[in-house]
């Protein structure tokens, strides 16, 4: 191996990335003026981790800053007029403080328990359970009825363990099968269009495929997906609310706040839906309500995911434009650029003094190129420089695996075997989990073979 010069770093900064942790700016300057870069390389994805943190970071500051500003008054008032009603009814009632307060405390553990005032709903007869492990597996947790004995809270430790898992999975699920529903429509209107046009035999005359293959070119864009769940939400929420208004007697707004609580998952608790103990038509309005929260949490997961996706574009962007201002490209890699693939006559000998490159590793000929600290002769470490003239030879022993590949491939392709990409992911979607995982390779901006 070809150790690199004295006072030189083996790395550039274009190797790794161009994002860097180092020991100060005295440092810095150092490698700048060397040529290298710090030790402590921090790639792209670490870099999308810090910066999303980052951004999080400022973005609960701000939500901390607008939520005190909004509702710190209130607060106050609040409290001010509870001490008023407190002095109030010590004096009218000749109570003591004191008593009061250990009434109010006892209230509250009651309360706890799902005792009100006003006449409820039973909170664990089969429905009202029914009603508690729905709120868990979802993980909405309302927390208006919580199990008060051990058997129960051990209970809820493993049963919420296997059912926020399987009904997590359904959410990505569900989301699968809204991309594919969206691919098949677009494959449809395609093929309609083309009977219109006159080349439907053309189209028939195919042989039949499998259901991933009739789907393979067809991938909506991320956008779309993000505005059709985005409507659906609308919509559902908009008809849930009209139903809590009329049955609750809540305000429209406080219905479609209640919608988002619910749907999104975040499940405060100071609304809560079926909930009296008496309705008008209360089995309709019960199984309703059911309907209404699940069809709406599954837009709103599926939202959430579709919005991370694009959120994770913006982050890559934003590196990418910082990538850019840090350091341009040098004049040297502009250069190289322009003798990629050149195609030059080959020689008959090779000069005295030059290496046979007989290596047979995958790197084919466009990656020969100038090594940042080839020798004068041109030759470092077996490689050859960009403009170098390449014997037959030279390229079938630098390409054995290369061939071999592509030979399989071809093979594959002509007894329509499996199909696999050797090409790396480079679009920042590859692998992950979750509807990570399910929806690459499904989207036009998470495709591999964009």
């Amino acid at each position: 191996k070809r150790v690199p010069s004295a006072g030189r770093l083996p790395r550039t900064a274009d190797q790794c990335g161009g994002w860097c942790i180092c020991a100060g700016p005295a440092a810095l300057m150092a490698r700048k003026r060397d040529g290298g870069c710090c030790p402590l390389p921090l790639n792209e994805d670490n870099a999308r981790f810090c910066l999303l943190a980052g951004l999080i970071l400022l973005y609960l500051l701000c939500g901390a800053a607008v939520f005190s500003a909004l509702e710190r008054p209130s607060e106050l008032r609040a409290r001010l007029l509870w001490d008023q009603q407190l002095a109030n009814f010590t004096l009218s009632h000749r109570v003591s403080l004191g008593a009061l307060h250990t009434l109010l405390r006892q209230y509250e553990e009651a309360n706890g328990a799902g005792i009100r005032v006003d006449a409820l709903r039973p909170r664990w007869d089969f429905s009202g359970a029914f009603y508690f492990v729905g709120t868990v597996v979802s993980t909405i947790g309302f927390g208006m009825n919580t199990p008060a004995t051990i058997p129960g809270k051990i209970f809820l430790i493993f049963y919420g363990l296997i059912g926020c898992a399987a009904t997590i999975l359904f959410f990505n699920l569900f989301l699968e099968r809204i991309i594919t529903m969206l691919a098949y429509i677009m494959r449809w209107c395609h093929e309609r269009r083309m009977r219109r046009s006159g080349l439907g035999a053309v189209s028939g005359a195919e042989e039949p495929r499998s259901e991933e293959d009739s789907l393979e070119g067809w991938k909506p864009s991320v956008y779309y997906v993000m505005l059709i769940l985005g409507v659906a939400s609308v919509l559902i929420a908009c008809s849930a609310s009209s139903l809590y208004c009329s049955m609750e007697d809540w305000s429209y707004m406080d219905s479609l706040y209640f919608c988002f609580v619910a749907f999104s998952t975040i499940g405060f608790g100071d609304l809560v839906s079926s909930q009296r103990e008496h309705y008008e038509a209360q089995e309709a309005y019960r199984l309703g309500n059911c309907l209404f929260i699940l069809m709406g949490v599954c837009c709103i997961y599926s939202l959430f995911n579709v919005i991370s996706i694009i959120i994770k574009q913006t982050l890559n962007w934003i590196l990418a434009r910082l990538r850019g201002l840090r350091r341009p490209p040098p004049a040297r890699l502009r250069q190289q650029r322009f003798k990629r693939n050149a195609v030059q006559p080959t020689p008959s000998q090779v000069p005295t003094g030059r290496h046979r490159y007989t290596d047979a590793s995958v790197e084919t000929v466009c990656d020969s190129e100038t090594d940042a600290g080839a020798g004068v002769d041109g030759v470092a470490g077996g490689r050859r420089l960009s403009g170098e003239m390449i014997s037959v030879n030279d390229f079938t022993a630098s390409n054995k695996v290369s061939l071999a590949l592509l030979q399989k491939q071809l093979c594959e392709t002509a007894q329509q075997g499996p199909r696999q990409s050797h090409v790396p992911r480079h679009n920042g979607f590859s692998g992950g989990v979750g509807a990570f995982a399910i929806m690459n390779n499904r989207l036009q901006e998470t495709s591999v073979d964009r």
